[in-house]
């Protein structure tokens, strides 16, 4: 319980230094769009409120730029923001309701990658601190009396011991972040190019056309295309219209990668249980039992030697 309240905050904390999802202010921007408002008019009634990707957005019309292209400058999620814009504006679908499905996007995005990163900072916590056992336990026996740093640095058995103890700890750190990393989801909003495909079809566009739009907009994405082929075909065959299946097929890929992230956090709290046998309590012995022993054998006289 406790390291998953550290875990919760670590995550709060990292995102209180970070942009946060552009979420609130997508959804006033698709309100004022509704209401009437120009999307010019719309960025600088939203800037009048404080936001500052607003403000940096109107400051870039100020200097030219096209909306497009100021929504884009500011980063992080906006650049899908920039995406479903520039899509919408080039085949007349409803800007507002595009904003509004990609506001639902990144609301969904967002809240699965916070559980994800929970679940994951608790197992990967506790293996960063248990990496400090073997510290510990050469302090302890320094701590207690014992000579160890000086058997670790001036005798050969010591300084043996003081070599494989810490390119152990070192093994065990890369090990644990490259497993950390593994379990890590991959970046971006899972069936955000479905999302794209249905805004630019609902315009009125044909699906070639909206294809290549969304080719142009995004990077290439193979398991994506497929995902959206699959898609196509069974609403050509089943003759339902694309968009609503599209969406569909977008809130099951990111359930799916909710779901993938729980199990990889799952496994994660078993896998990294190899390092912690494997070089961080090998460590631990080396560092902080081993040069206790040596030490306590170096003080004290054999019986059989005497």
């Amino acid at each position: 319980m406790v390291m998953r309240t550290m875990a919760k905050r670590r995550v709060l904390r990292r995102k209180s230094g970070e942009e946060a999802m552009p979420i609130e202010a997508v959804r006033t921007l698709a309100v004022l769009l509704q209401a009437g408002a120009t999307p010019v008019a719309a960025w600088r009634h939203l800037a009048e409120t404080g936001e500052s990707a607003a403000a940096a957005v109107s400051t870039g019309l100020e200097r030219g730029r096209s909306l497009t292209e100021a929504i884009r400058a500011r980063g992080g999620a906006w650049r899908e923001v920039a995406q479903a814009w520039a899509i919408a504006a080039t085949v007349g679908a409803p800007l507002a309701e595009a904003l509004r499905v990609i506001a639902d996007a990144l609301d969904d995005a967002s809240a699965t990658s916070d559980e994800v990163r929970v679940a994951l900072a608790e197992p990967a916590g506790t293996a960063r601190l248990m990496q400090w056992l073997p510290l510990v336990g050469l302090l302890l026996g320094a701590g207690l009396g014992f000579d160890t740093l000086t058997v670790l640095f001036t005798t050969g058995a010591g300084i043996g011991c003081l070599i494989a103890g810490a390119l152990l700890i070192v093994l065990s750190r890369v090990w644990t972040a490259a497993l950390v990393r593994r379990a890590t989801p991959p970046p971006g909003i899972p069936g955000f190019h479905a999302e794209l495909l249905a805004v630019a079809l609902s315009g009125g566009t044909s699906i070639p056309r909206a294809l290549a739009l969304v080719e142009e907009e995004t990077e290439a994405d193979p398991r994506a295309s497929q995902s959206i082929r699959r898609v196509l075909q069974l609403s050509s065959s089943a003759g339902v219209p694309a968009v609503e299946l599209l969406r569909a097929d977008a809130a099951r890929e990111r359930r799916e990668a909710r779901v993938q992230g729980r199990l990889g956090a799952a496994r994660l709290s078993a896998r990294l249980l190899l390092p912690l046998g494997a070089c961080t309590l090998p460590a631990f012995l080396l560092l902080g039992v081993a040069p206790l022993i040596l030490s306590v054998l170096a003080t004290t006289p054999l019986p059989f030697l005497t």
